[in-house]
Parts: structure tokens; C-alpha cells; sequence
């Protein structure tokens, strides 16, 4: 029997080149496996390889999923094969041929989601699939699935639980594109929305209007603040600096004491709460954003007393963390609004709800409270919608639209900490004309 070399090729590549290397072309690593870089920086195995006398290529997937050491593996199983009369590049087209769909699901998610920042989301994306689209779809081969299976799939839960089927119908999309471009399936994409299903389906927005986030009645903010304070526990704080900065939840259970800038010297060389809040910030980095870029929150008296107040574990760089020092979960937040209804409930009181939809205030509702204070008191509209971390204008007004407005933003946030804490006078109504230019 003929013997294979495993020995490494003089001139190879290595695994700190193929990660770095962005020049197009073909980097050979020996015996037939080369590095095929394109013109717009995607990379790909090949290996040339003669099979029953004829000379071929063979895809052997891109890093960093496929890495050197796999890709060297693959191409001398390869070898072996040839060498022993087989056929790799049928056994491949015939395994392409019979991928299934929870098997696409798998080997997409295990590339494509390493994109999503948040675990949470991560977990949604796969456990939506899991749940809905398995039963239906899991078994099939991808190249089979039709628009009557996806509609088969998505029809009992479409005006059910609309929102959640609209999601998943564009994962289910996601993931038969993946299979197209990978060579698993051809063809149109039966998932697609635009001129496919949509002519199959009532349009969204028919079936369930898009419905808020239940937000807390202007009313009933004091009253709440005060509630709050009679709790105690990291959750409760993180839900008061949530409310203090309208920050979004996520924002503020990922902040770290590296974020935050407390500065304020009085002269003295020491930093009293008074001359730290004329210029405290905490700074989000892009990489938390929901919109991809950089946020400055302006921190009032209230936030950095908060802060000042809270303990520090060591080796954990979290603000507010959990018990074993990590990051607060999601629900711990929402725990902490969902006790103070249930106990306004038990003490015979309606709670806090929504004024619209009678639906209880969730901490993600505190925001559009923040946005209706600002509005009735008369704040310029850019300035309450950069305080919320919103997008504002076209491409071409942000372009111009330098400035954050960090200070004009730090007054008004001390007037919203004010207001939440029921220290003016809130039948006064304060009318702030004029324009952001």
C-alpha cells in the first residue's frame, strides 16, 4: 500500500499568515493545499488533487472556521482516499446534496453568530429555530425545502405571535442564503418576504400593530421613585441609575468602572460630589451601542452619588454585579419592577401602568417616560433624542450634526433627576425655546 506523507512542507503557511495575509492571490502551503485570498478579502481552501487519472479542485471551507491544521487534515484524508481508488469530490457533492436544515442551522450559527454582541440575542436566534422551525423543517434537506414548507412552518404562529414569526421567518431566510452561497441548495430562496411570501401572508403590521414598550404615566413617576428607594439590592440600583440616565438595560448592566470619568478637582486637589458632577461621564464604547457608535452620558449629582455609594468586588470590573460577580442578568431588572407592581397590586392600588395600554411599566418603558418629560418641558428634540442614544436626521444632517451637546445635555438630565425625585415643582411647566443648529 502506498504511504502518504505527513511530513510539513518547507515553504508552509502558517497560522498567524493565513489570519493576517489580505494580499489576493493563492499562498500555496505544499502538496496541492493552497490559501485562495479574493480581491475583496474573503479566503478559501483548495486543494488540487488528481482523482481516477483527472485533475481537479476541491473546496475545503474558509478560516477562520476551517482552520490551517483542519484544512491540512482534510486535504490528506483526501489523499488517502484518491490514492485508494475513492472519489472525495462525489462523496462531497453528495454531502452537500443531503445536509439537513438543523444542520445548516448548526454550522451557520457556529460561524455568523459570533457577530451578534449580546448572548442573550445569541441564544434567542437559536432557540426561536429550535423551537418553531425544527419540527418542520429539521429533518428535511436543504435543497428540498419549498415556499409551501416555510409556509407550512410559519402559518400557526403568524397572527398568534406575529412579532416572534417575523423574526423567524428572516432566520429561516438567513439560513437557506448561507446553504445557496455554500453550494447546499439552488434556486430561489423560498424564506424570502418580497414577492414570495408576501403575497402568501397578511402583512405584518395587519395582523399585530406594533405595540410599545409599556412606559411609566408621568403621574406616577415620584410615587414610583419613592417605592424604589424602600428596596434595596444591586438589581434596585441598576434599575435607579437605568431610570437617572434613560440609558437602555443592557447599557448599564455591561458598564464598567473603566467607563466612568469621574474628574471634578475643587482646587484643593481633592473631588467633592459637588465639583464631580459638574463633569462626571461615563463613556459606552461602540461596542455595547445598539447603534454601533460611541455614547457620552452626562453623570448628574444623583447618578454619581449612586455610584459613590455602590461596593466594589474584587476581580470583577462590573458596576452593578451579581452575586459571583459577573454581569446582571436582564430579568434581575425586570424582576424588580415586576415586585413593585405585584406588592401596589396585593396592597388593592392599580400599580404603575401604562396610561394607553394599561399594560405594566417595564424598565425599558422608563425611556419613553423620559422622552414625554423632556418633550412637555419644552427640550429641543435633538437633544432628548441624542440623550436616548437615537439616530438623528438623514446621513447627511448627522454628517453635520457634530456635537453630542454633553453639557446642554447635562442640565437636563439634572432637571429629569430632579423630577424623578420629586424635588421641583411639577405643575410648573418650563418652556426652553430655540433650535439645534
Amino acid at each position: 500500500m502506498a504511504q502518504i506523507s505527513c511530513r510539513k512542507p518547507e515553504k508552509a503557511l502558517s497560522a498567524r499568515f493565513v489570519e493576517t495575509v489580505t494580499e489576493p492571490g493563492k499562498h500555496f502551503d505544499g502538496q496541492g493545499l493552497f490559501l485562495r485570498v479574493a480581491k475583496n478579502g474573503a479566503k478559501q481552501w483548495v486543494q488540487r488533487i488528481t482523482i481516477r487519472g483527472k485533475r481537479c479542485e476541491l473546496g475545503l471551507g474558509s478560516p477562520p472556521a476551517i482552520s490551517l491544521a483542519v484544512a491540512r487534515k482534510l486535504a490528506l484524508e483526501n489523499r488517502g482516499k484518491a490514492m485508494l481508488g475513492g472519489d472525495p469530490l462525489a462523496e462531497k457533492r453528495a454531502e452537500r446534496g443531503n445536509l439537513t436544515f438543523a444542520q445548516a442551522v448548526e454550522i451557520y450559527a457556529a460561524v455568523k453568530l459570533k457577530e451578534f454582541k449580546s448572548e442573550k440575542h445569541r441564544k434567542q436566534w437559536v432557540s426561536s429555530l429550535d423551537r418553531l422551525a425544527m419540527p418542520t423543517l429539521g429533518s428535511m434537506s436543504v435543497r428540498n425545502i419549498e415556499v409551501a414548507d416555510v409556509l407550512r412552518m410559519l402559518e400557526p404562529h403568524w397572527r398568534e405571535r406575529t412579532v416572534t414569526a417575523k423574526k423567524l421567518r428572516g432566520r429561516v431566510e438567513a439560513v437557506l442564503s448561507w446553504c445557496t452561497v455554500s453550494g447546499h441548495r439552488t434556486g430561489d430562496n423560498p424564506a424570502r418576504w418580497s414577492g414570495n411570501l408576501k403575497e402568501l401572508l397578511p402583512a405584518p403590521g395587519k395582523v399585530a400593530p406594533v405595540q410599545n414598550q409599556p412606559s411609566l404615566a408621568l403621574g406616577d413617576v415620584a410615587r414610583w421613585w419613592r417605592k424604589l428607594e424602600t428596596r434595596d439590592g444591586m438589581a434596585t440600583k441598576a434599575l435607579q441609575f437605568l431610570a437617572l440616565t434613560a440609558a437602555r438595560s443592557g447599557e448599564v448592566r455591561g458598564m464598567t468602572w473603566d467607563e466612568i470619568a469621574f474628574g471634578g478637582d475643587d482646587g484643593t486637589g481633592g473631588r467633592t460630589l459637588a465639583t464631580v458632577a459638574t463633569s462626571a461621564t461615563w463613556t459606552v464604547p461602540a461596542s455595547r451601542m445598539k447603534a454601533d457608535r460611541e455614547h457620552r452620558v452626562p453623570l448628574t449629582p444623583d447618578a454619581v452619588a449612586l455610584l459613590q455609594s455602590l461596593p466594589r468586588m474584587d476581580g470583577s470590573p462590573y458596576v452593578f454585579f451579581a452575586p459571583r460577580g459577573g454581569m446582571l442578568s436582564d430579568m434581575s431588572i425586570s424582576a424588580v419592577m415586576r415586585r413593585m407592581q405585584e406588592s401596589e397590586v396585593r396592597a388593592g392600588g392599580a400599580g404603575f401602568v401604562d396610561p394607553r395600554s394599561k399594560r405594566p411599566a417595564v424598565p425599558h418603558g422608563l425611556r419613553s417616560t423620559f422622552r414625554q418629560w423632556a418633550a412637555e418641558q419644552g427640550y429641543p428634540r435633538d437633544m432628548a433624542e441624542i440623550a436616548l442614544a437615537h439616530f438623528i436626521g438623514s446621513d447627511v444632517e448627522r454628517a453635520y450634526q457634530r456635537s453630542d451637546m454633553l453639557e446642554r445635555r447635562r442640565d437636563m438630565m439634572a432637571a429629569w433627576g430632579a423630577f424623578l425625585c420629586d424635588r421641583t415643582d411639577t405643575n410648573e411647566k418650563v418652556t426652553r425655546l430655540g433650535s439645534v443648529r
